[in-house]
């Protein structure tokens, strides 16, 4: 196998990594104070996201999405830029972006829900999918990533395990409701960051 494939390999994976993967958050909280804390800053947040969401009649704005985001898209395209023998295997875009948009389409109108609970909910099974079809992208590109890199299958699934488990740990970090960013969990309505 080219040096320059498996540089550009080991290149993008820390780059997906280190652009996704928070500090050390597990990726299912542990039952305990500081999970109910942060249960009930959430729970807060999901409330005040629904009242923005029925003074506007529940209609969000126009549906918009950056593919990844985090800059995972910028990222990737970047490196495909960079290095020709990159796009060649894994062409200009993530193969797991359609993944992110389906995401963005749930977040962007906080999955349809009309409660908090619900919200709640819609999120956390929103999230769950996404790793669920990161994990499916993988298992589609396993061989031929394994020919590509000379890497056992084994090796490949690992890898989309931790680019799966890391994506789920960055949203369910940084895409709570009313959170300021541009990804949150109800993007397509009003922000919802200082309360009322």
């Amino acid at each position: 196998m080219p040096e320059h494939r498996e540089k550009a390999f080991a290149l993008l994976l820390g780059l997906c990594i280190a652009a996704i993967a928070p500090a050390s958050a597990p990726a299912e909280p542990e039952p305990g104070e500081s999970f109910a804390m942060r249960l009930s800053i959430e729970m807060a947040a999901h409330r005040r996201l629904v009242e923005v969401m029925d003074r506007t009649g529940h209609a969000p704005a126009a549906f918009v999405t950056d593919g990844c985001s985090g800059g995972l898209s910028m990222a990737w395209d970047l490196v495909a830029d960079l290095l020709p023998a990159f796009a060649e295997t894994h062409e200009k875009h993530p193969p797991w972006e359609a993944c992110c948009v389906t995401h963005d389409r749930a977040y962007h109108a906080a999955g349809g829900a009309r409660a908090a609970e619900e919200s709640y909910r819609t999120r956390f099974t929103a999230d769950q999918a996404l790793r669920e079809c990161v994990l499916d992208t993988g298992a589609r590109r396993t061989q031929y990533l394994s020919e590509s890199y000379g890497l056992t299958e084994r090796q490949i699934a690992g890898a989309y395990r931790l680019i799966a488990d890391a994506m789920f740990d960055a949203v369910r970090l940084g895409g709570g409701p009313c959170n300021g960013m541009p990804w949150r969990w109800g993007y397509g309505y009003p922000g919802c960051l200082l309360g009322r």
